[in-house]
């Protein structure tokens, strides 16, 4: 038997070392935040994402009491972007959230698996990676592309 290890690139970066443009769109993930609906888990989350053509999309959770009903903020701005600008590539994606006190995070929260499938979906796609800025107050993760966090993921044969 042989034994494969797996490594992921991931920057960590202050807010101060980010282009201005990723600043633009963690303040728009932050936004995003503010227009979450979260009654029941009462952890806000916001996302914004930039197309290859400029645009940028702002996402939030939204819950239900029936879970399966909700949307991630993640998944939230990508199907909108797709529903509007559907032959944009995702170059960028900001991801960060709220606590059950309403502060944002001090450590970047990751997306879910769900999330994380859309995301190799959208990378499959558009056949370009997503680079991805997930924002905590201590400090940013900087991702180039879902693959470094889903090595071994589920796509298209």
């Amino acid at each position: 038997m042989e034994e494969m290890t797996l490594k992921s690139a991931i920057q960590v970066a202050q807010l101060s070392e980010l282009t201005e443009t990723d600043r633009q769109l963690i303040d728009m993930a932050i936004e995003g935040t503010n227009r979450s609906y979260a009654p029941y888990s009462h952890f806000c989350v916001g996302a914004a994402l930039l197309l290859a053509n400029g645009k940028m999309i702002i996402g939030c959770n939204q819950e239900n009491a029936a879970f399966p009903a909700g949307i991630c903020a993640e998944r939230a701005a990508i199907f909108a972007a797709g529903a509007q600008y559907p032959d944009q590539p995702v170059i960028a994606l900001a991801i960060t959230a709220r606590n059950t006190k309403g502060e944002l995070i001090d450590e970047p929260a990751s997306p879910c698996g769900p999330c994380r499938q859309v995301l190799i979906e959208t990378e499959t796609r558009f056949k370009h990676p997503v680079r991805i800025l997930l924002y905590g107050r201590k400090r940013t993760f900087v991702i180039n592309s879902i693959k470094e966090l889903m090595p071994l993921s589920f796509t298209e044969f």
